[in-house]
Protein backbone atom coordinates (compact mmCIF):
# COMPACT_ATOMS: atom_id res chain seq x y z
CA UNK A 1 0.00 0.00 0.00
CA UNK A 2 1.40 3.51 -1.28
CA UNK A 3 2.26 6.07 1.51
CA UNK A 4 -0.63 7.81 -0.48
CA UNK A 5 -3.40 5.93 0.30
CA UNK A 6 -2.48 5.96 3.99
CA UNK A 7 -3.04 9.16 4.10
CA UNK A 8 -6.50 8.62 2.83
CA UNK A 9 -5.28 10.73 -0.33
CA UNK A 10 -5.51 8.28 -3.52
CA UNK A 11 -4.65 8.10 -6.81
CA UNK A 12 -7.26 6.23 -9.05
CA UNK A 13 -7.32 5.46 -12.35
CA UNK A 14 -10.58 4.99 -13.73
CA UNK A 15 -11.76 3.08 -17.16
CA UNK A 16 -14.87 2.68 -19.05
CA UNK A 17 -15.05 0.56 -22.26
CA UNK A 18 -18.09 -0.59 -22.04
CA UNK A 19 -19.55 0.53 -25.29
CA UNK A 20 -18.12 3.45 -28.13
CA UNK A 21 -18.76 6.31 -25.81
CA UNK A 22 -15.52 5.06 -23.28
CA UNK A 23 -13.11 6.94 -21.85
CA UNK A 24 -10.49 7.02 -19.11
CA UNK A 25 -9.84 9.40 -16.15
CA UNK A 26 -7.14 10.07 -13.53
CA UNK A 27 -8.66 11.29 -10.21
CA UNK A 28 -6.86 12.78 -7.42
CA UNK A 29 -9.53 11.55 -4.25
CA UNK A 30 -12.73 13.05 -5.67
CA UNK A 31 -11.29 15.69 -7.92
CA UNK A 32 -11.02 14.25 -12.05
CA UNK A 33 -7.20 15.46 -13.11
CA UNK A 34 -7.61 14.43 -16.19
CA UNK A 35 -10.18 12.82 -18.95
CA UNK A 36 -9.24 11.18 -22.22
CA UNK A 37 -12.61 10.31 -24.24
CA UNK A 38 -12.35 7.22 -26.67
CA UNK A 39 -13.36 9.08 -29.97
CA UNK A 40 -14.04 5.47 -32.06
CA UNK A 41 -11.43 5.98 -34.65
CA UNK A 42 -9.61 2.32 -33.59
CA UNK A 43 -9.78 -0.87 -31.80
CA UNK A 44 -10.52 -0.40 -28.06
CA UNK A 45 -7.07 -3.09 -27.99
CA UNK A 46 -4.97 -0.81 -29.19
CA UNK A 47 -6.39 2.57 -28.14
CA UNK A 48 -6.81 1.78 -24.22
CA UNK A 49 -3.15 1.90 -23.64
CA UNK A 50 -2.63 4.72 -25.35
CA UNK A 51 -5.39 6.56 -23.55
CA UNK A 52 -4.37 5.69 -19.96
CA UNK A 53 -0.44 6.49 -20.56
CA UNK A 54 -1.63 9.92 -21.96
CA UNK A 55 -3.73 10.84 -18.81
CA UNK A 56 -1.63 9.54 -16.76
CA UNK A 57 1.03 11.91 -17.96
CA UNK A 58 -1.33 15.18 -18.00
CA UNK A 59 -1.99 14.04 -13.85
CA UNK A 60 1.58 14.01 -13.48
CA UNK A 61 1.98 10.68 -12.40
CA UNK A 62 2.72 6.79 -13.85
CA UNK A 63 1.38 3.88 -13.80
CA UNK A 64 3.15 2.63 -10.03
CA UNK A 65 1.84 5.44 -8.89
CA UNK A 66 -2.00 4.71 -8.90
CA UNK A 67 -3.41 3.54 -5.85
CA UNK A 68 -7.13 2.00 -6.91
CA UNK A 69 -8.06 0.77 -9.90
CA UNK A 70 -11.82 1.40 -11.17
CA UNK A 71 -13.26 -0.14 -13.93
CA UNK A 72 -16.56 -0.27 -15.77
CA UNK A 73 -18.08 -3.97 -15.36
CA UNK A 74 -20.63 -3.47 -17.49
CA UNK A 75 -23.28 -3.66 -19.09
CA UNK A 76 -22.42 -3.38 -22.50
CA UNK A 77 -20.45 -4.47 -25.68
CA UNK A 78 -18.86 -8.26 -24.60
CA UNK A 79 -15.66 -7.24 -26.26
CA UNK A 80 -15.58 -4.09 -24.79
CA UNK A 81 -15.77 -4.65 -21.27
CA UNK A 82 -13.39 -7.36 -21.50
CA UNK A 83 -10.85 -5.07 -22.65
CA UNK A 84 -11.09 -3.17 -20.27
CA UNK A 85 -11.53 -5.64 -16.70
CA UNK A 86 -8.65 -7.85 -18.46
CA UNK A 87 -5.69 -4.79 -18.68
CA UNK A 88 -7.30 -3.47 -15.15
CA UNK A 89 -6.44 -7.36 -14.08
CA UNK A 90 -2.85 -7.52 -15.26
CA UNK A 91 -2.10 -3.53 -14.25
CA UNK A 92 -3.21 -4.98 -10.74
CA UNK A 93 -1.39 -7.79 -10.23
CA UNK A 94 1.52 -6.10 -11.49
CA UNK A 95 1.38 -2.98 -9.13
CA UNK A 96 -0.33 -5.44 -6.26
CA UNK A 97 -2.99 -2.95 -6.01
CA UNK A 98 -6.97 -3.69 -5.36
CA UNK A 99 -9.76 -2.85 -7.60
CA UNK A 100 -13.31 -1.48 -7.45
CA UNK A 101 -15.44 -2.93 -10.67
CA UNK A 102 -18.28 -0.50 -10.82
CA UNK A 103 -21.09 -1.08 -12.59
CA UNK A 104 -21.86 1.90 -15.65
CA UNK A 105 -25.71 2.02 -14.47
CA UNK A 106 -24.69 2.82 -10.96
CA UNK A 107 -22.47 5.34 -12.56
CA UNK A 108 -25.27 6.99 -14.06
CA UNK A 109 -27.48 6.72 -11.17
CA UNK A 110 -25.22 8.55 -9.29
CA UNK A 111 -26.35 11.50 -10.92
CA UNK A 112 -29.64 12.34 -10.21
CA UNK A 113 -30.87 14.44 -8.01
CA UNK A 114 -30.71 13.65 -4.25
CA UNK A 115 -34.53 14.27 -3.53
CA UNK A 116 -36.37 11.38 -4.34
CA UNK A 117 -35.91 7.81 -3.02
CA UNK A 118 -35.81 5.54 -6.30
CA UNK A 119 -33.63 6.15 -9.09
CA UNK A 120 -33.95 4.51 -12.70
CA UNK A 121 -30.95 4.13 -14.93
CA UNK A 122 -30.58 2.83 -18.53
CA UNK A 123 -28.73 3.37 -21.91
CA UNK A 124 -29.73 1.77 -25.61
CA UNK A 125 -28.85 -1.72 -25.46
CA UNK A 126 -29.16 -1.99 -29.29
CA UNK A 127 -32.08 -4.47 -30.81
CA UNK A 128 -34.74 -2.05 -29.58
CA UNK A 129 -33.69 -2.49 -26.05
CA UNK A 130 -32.27 -0.84 -23.13
CA UNK A 131 -30.03 -1.66 -20.32
CA UNK A 132 -31.66 -0.54 -17.02
CA UNK A 133 -31.84 -0.70 -13.68
CA UNK A 134 -34.21 0.79 -10.51
CA UNK A 135 -31.87 2.06 -7.87
CA UNK A 136 -32.99 2.59 -4.17
CA UNK A 137 -31.41 5.60 -2.10
CA UNK A 138 -30.54 5.12 1.60
CA UNK A 139 -28.19 8.07 2.84
CA UNK A 140 -25.41 8.75 0.50
CA UNK A 141 -25.52 5.04 -0.83
CA UNK A 142 -27.78 2.88 -3.34
CA UNK A 143 -29.23 -0.35 -3.11
CA UNK A 144 -30.21 -1.91 -6.28
CA UNK A 145 -33.45 -3.34 -6.83
CA UNK A 146 -33.30 -6.63 -8.31
CA UNK A 147 -31.02 -7.00 -11.07
CA UNK A 148 -29.51 -5.41 -13.68
CA UNK A 149 -32.06 -5.79 -16.81
CA UNK A 150 -32.07 -6.07 -20.40
CA UNK A 151 -35.60 -5.01 -22.27
CA UNK A 152 -37.61 -3.11 -24.67
CA UNK A 153 -37.96 0.34 -23.65
CA UNK A 154 -41.72 -0.04 -22.75
CA UNK A 155 -40.68 -3.44 -20.90
CA UNK A 156 -38.17 -1.19 -18.88
CA UNK A 157 -41.24 1.35 -18.39
CA UNK A 158 -43.58 -0.94 -16.85
CA UNK A 159 -41.39 -2.78 -15.22
CA UNK A 160 -39.85 0.29 -12.93
CA UNK A 161 -43.53 1.61 -12.09
CA UNK A 162 -44.09 -1.88 -10.91
CA UNK A 163 -41.42 -1.74 -8.53
CA UNK A 164 -41.41 1.38 -7.25
CA UNK A 165 -45.35 1.75 -7.18
CA UNK A 166 -46.72 5.28 -6.77
CA UNK A 167 -43.32 6.36 -5.47
CA UNK A 168 -42.19 9.51 -7.74
CA UNK A 169 -38.92 7.95 -9.81
CA UNK A 170 -36.00 10.10 -10.72
CA UNK A 171 -34.63 8.84 -14.51
CA UNK A 172 -30.75 9.14 -15.50
CA UNK A 173 -29.90 7.86 -19.06
CA UNK A 174 -27.61 8.38 -21.52
CA UNK A 175 -29.81 7.92 -24.04
CA UNK A 176 -33.46 9.37 -22.96
CA UNK A 177 -34.87 9.50 -26.58
CA UNK A 178 -34.95 5.33 -26.24
CA UNK A 179 -37.97 5.84 -23.59
CA UNK A 180 -39.36 9.11 -23.97
CA UNK A 181 -40.36 7.72 -27.80
CA UNK A 182 -42.63 4.97 -25.97
CA UNK A 183 -46.18 5.54 -25.24
CA UNK A 184 -45.39 4.09 -22.12
CA UNK A 185 -43.61 6.97 -20.96
CA UNK A 186 -46.69 9.53 -21.52
CA UNK A 187 -47.85 7.99 -18.01
CA UNK A 188 -44.98 8.83 -16.04
CA UNK A 189 -44.29 12.63 -17.78
CA UNK A 190 -48.22 13.27 -16.50
CA UNK A 191 -46.73 12.30 -13.23
CA UNK A 192 -44.00 15.14 -13.47
CA UNK A 193 -41.32 12.81 -14.09
CA UNK A 194 -38.16 13.54 -16.38
CA UNK A 195 -35.05 12.03 -17.63
CA UNK A 196 -31.84 13.68 -16.95
CA UNK A 197 -29.27 13.17 -19.47
CA UNK A 198 -25.62 11.85 -18.25
CA UNK A 199 -22.45 13.14 -19.96
CA UNK A 200 -21.09 9.83 -21.95
CA UNK A 201 -17.84 10.27 -20.73
CA UNK A 202 -18.36 8.18 -17.49
CA UNK A 203 -14.99 7.34 -16.20
CA UNK A 204 -15.27 10.45 -13.44
CA UNK A 205 -18.32 9.32 -12.09
CA UNK A 206 -16.78 5.66 -12.14
CA UNK A 207 -13.75 6.96 -10.65
CA UNK A 208 -15.81 8.77 -7.89
CA UNK A 209 -17.95 6.08 -6.53
CA UNK A 210 -14.49 3.83 -6.91
CA UNK A 211 -12.97 5.79 -4.22
CA UNK A 212 -15.97 5.72 -2.36
CA UNK A 213 -15.40 2.06 -2.33
CA UNK A 214 -12.12 2.27 -1.14
CA UNK A 215 -12.41 4.39 1.67
CA UNK A 216 -15.10 1.99 2.88
CA UNK A 217 -12.45 -1.15 1.75
CA UNK A 218 -14.98 -2.48 -0.65
CA UNK A 219 -12.23 -3.58 -3.07
CA UNK A 220 -11.13 -6.69 -5.15
CA UNK A 221 -8.38 -8.23 -6.23
CA UNK A 222 -7.97 -9.28 -9.81
CA UNK A 223 -9.09 -13.03 -9.41
CA UNK A 224 -12.26 -11.63 -8.17
CA UNK A 225 -13.29 -9.01 -10.27
CA UNK A 226 -15.61 -9.96 -12.95
CA UNK A 227 -18.17 -8.52 -15.44
CA UNK A 228 -21.81 -8.37 -15.79
CA UNK A 229 -22.73 -8.44 -19.53
CA UNK A 230 -26.29 -8.86 -18.47
CA UNK A 231 -26.93 -10.17 -21.95
CA UNK A 232 -25.48 -13.35 -23.57
CA UNK A 233 -23.35 -12.99 -26.19
CA UNK A 234 -24.25 -14.00 -29.96
CA UNK A 235 -22.10 -16.90 -29.36
CA UNK A 236 -24.06 -17.94 -26.74
CA UNK A 237 -27.31 -17.41 -28.22
CA UNK A 238 -26.54 -19.22 -31.58
CA UNK A 239 -24.96 -22.10 -29.83
CA UNK A 240 -27.58 -22.72 -27.36
CA UNK A 241 -30.32 -22.46 -30.28
CA UNK A 242 -30.82 -18.95 -30.59
CA UNK A 243 -34.34 -16.71 -30.68
CA UNK A 244 -37.08 -18.08 -33.02
CA UNK A 245 -35.62 -18.36 -36.40
CA UNK A 246 -31.72 -17.90 -35.53
CA UNK A 247 -29.75 -19.34 -37.61
CA UNK A 248 -26.38 -20.83 -36.35
CA UNK A 249 -22.99 -20.35 -37.35
CA UNK A 250 -21.26 -23.04 -40.23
Amino acid sequence: MSAGLELMTMNLLAIDTCDARGSVAVLRNEETRSVTVYEGQEEYSSWLLTAVYRSLEAAGLSLPEVDVFAVATGPGSFTGARIGLTAVKAWAEICQRKIAGISRLEALASQAAPDTEYVAAFFDGSRNQVFGALYRRRAAEFDRVGDELVLSPSEFIAWVGAESGSQPVRWAALDPEKVTGESAWSARADRGEEIFRVPSNLAPLIGKIGYGRALGGNLVDALALDANYVRRTDAEVFWSGGPPGAVRPK
